[in-house]
């Protein structure tokens, strides 16, 4: 990243023709550029249509214009928007004439967001919550993220934080400044008791990190069974457009083929396989491997036996259906009782009731939960880091009390990098405030 002292600039808006193209200026020159080239600063956070020219006078469009005076927008620096007509011709000529002026250059991937946080307009957290916000598909995963973009996480993780300073406060005061009549000597206790509910409480929101990866980057349901099985079939039916490559030929799906589905607002990944059997061509036995690999990490397993197939068996077991496809041949009724169900692409018998089941296991995995769950693999490990920090101070907490207490500022520490607001100086405001030391 270039310096924070330059002023950026950029489309903020999206792809290119639309019915508006919003163009986002934040530095110390924003208004100096405004005035350039809009003759004028608009009043702050009301929009006004102006005229906007290039160095040579020309028009370049009517436009609307908003001001944003830092520290009171998004970046926390001054900001200008400009709302132009969506032609590529009309941005493409404004975003030359922004780079003509002087102190103003391109702003980088995130930059804006990024200054957001350098000026304390957001946390990690709330900016991880925006960027998952714009990439998200499914209303579910719009509630994750707005989850972490309004702060819920933030609040959680900076609660948690607090409640480790305050007991290593606590335990250090305990020790320095015994012979205080105003500081506690019984404090320990009760201390260590809420040490106990926090590293629960951290333990059971790691738990829900399983659920915040299904809604994120989707349930994972994959396509197996022997070469003409019906899996390539069935991808295309459920996607409802043709995607996979659908022959007689045994072995046609060499790779694993993805659709992404959105089932009752999830996320539902679904993988079509290469077929599953022992053969001598090198490539499709690549492809075999990798359709195992799959399946071993699927969080749900369809296993499908064509009707046509007496011979094959299904693979059973916890998160596997068991599915006969192409029921309308000849022996699929009278095998129809050994399958969870049955299926016929070609009439379109059972699609319904197999995408009903996929969203009742999916409800059963994420019922009772809420969205306050980890979502990224970053957050993750920093509350893992936090909980054996935790864990290592209740260990020693009969030790001399500098021990633990240090193990608990490296916990706080953990929680502090989950946000990017890490102060170790929070400490001596506890110590001082809670105990009147040294008035």
């Amino acid at each position: 990243m270039s310096s924070g002292s330059d002023t950026i600039y950029a489309l903020s808006s999206g792809g290119l023709p639309s019915g508006v193209a919003v163009i986002r200026l934040s530095g110390p020159a924003a208004f100096a550029a405004c005035t350039i080239i809009a003759g004028s600063v608009p009043s702050p956070r009301f929009a006004r249509l102006m005229k906007l020219v290039d160095g040579e006078g020309g028009t370049i469009d009517q436009a609307l214009v908003l001001s944003f005076p830092g520290p009171a927008s998004f970046t926390g620096e001054d900001c200008v928007e400009f709302h132009l007509h969506g032609g590529r011709a009309v941005v493409n000529h404004m975003l030359e004439c922004l780079s003509a002026l002087p102190d103003l250059r391109h702003a980088e991937a995130g930059e804006f967001t990024r200054r957001a946080f350098e000026n304390g307009k957001i946390d990690l957290v709330e900016a991880e919550g925006l960027s998952d916000m714009i990439a998200a598909e499914t209303e579910m995963q719009r509630r994750l993220a707005l989850e972490q973009a309004e702060g819920h996480h933030s609040t959680l993780y900076n609660g948690w934080a607090e409640r480790l300073i305050h007991a290593r406060a606590m335990i250090e005061a305990e020790l320095d400044f015994a012979d205080e009549d105003d500081v506690p000597g019984s404090v320990t206790a009760e201390i260590w008791k809420d040490v106990e509910a926090l590293a629960g409480e951290l333990g059971h929101h790691l738990d829900g990190s399983r659920i915040g990866a299904i809604v994120r980057d989707g349930f994972k349901v994959v396509l197996t069974g022997a070469p003409n099985a019906g899996k390539s079939s069935l991808l295309n039916a459920l996607a409802k457009r043709d995607i996979a490559i659908v022959t007689d030929i045994a072995g046609t799906t060499r790779d694993s083929i993805e659709v992404s589905l959105d089932i009752g607002g999830y996320a539902v990944r679904l993988y079509d396989t290469a077929g599953l059997r022992e053969t001598d061509d090198i490539v499709e036995r690549e492809g075999v491997r990798r359709a195992e690999a799959l399946r071993d990490s699927a969080d749900l397993v369809l296993a499908l036996v064509a009707a046509d197939q007496p011979e094959a068996v299904a693979a059973a077991g916890e998160g596997i259906l068991q599915i006969l496809t192409k029921s309308d041949l000849a022996g699929g009724t009278e095998r129809a009782a050994d399958f969870d169900l049955t299926i016929s692409v070609r009439r379109g018998d059972g699609l319904e009731q197999l995408v009903e089941l996929i969203a009742q296991r999916l409800e059963n995995v994420v019922s009772g939960s809420n969205l306050s769950v980890p979502v990224r693999q970053r957050q993750i490990d920093c509350l893992r880091q936090a909980g054996s920090h935790i864990d290592e101070a209740l260990a020693l907490r009969h030790h001399s009390p500098e021990i633990p207490a240090e193990a608990l500022r490296r916990a706080a520490d953990s929680l502090g990098r989950i946000t990017g607001r890490v102060d170790v100086e929070d400490l001596l405001d506890v110590i001082f405030s809670s105990f009147c030391i040294g008035k």
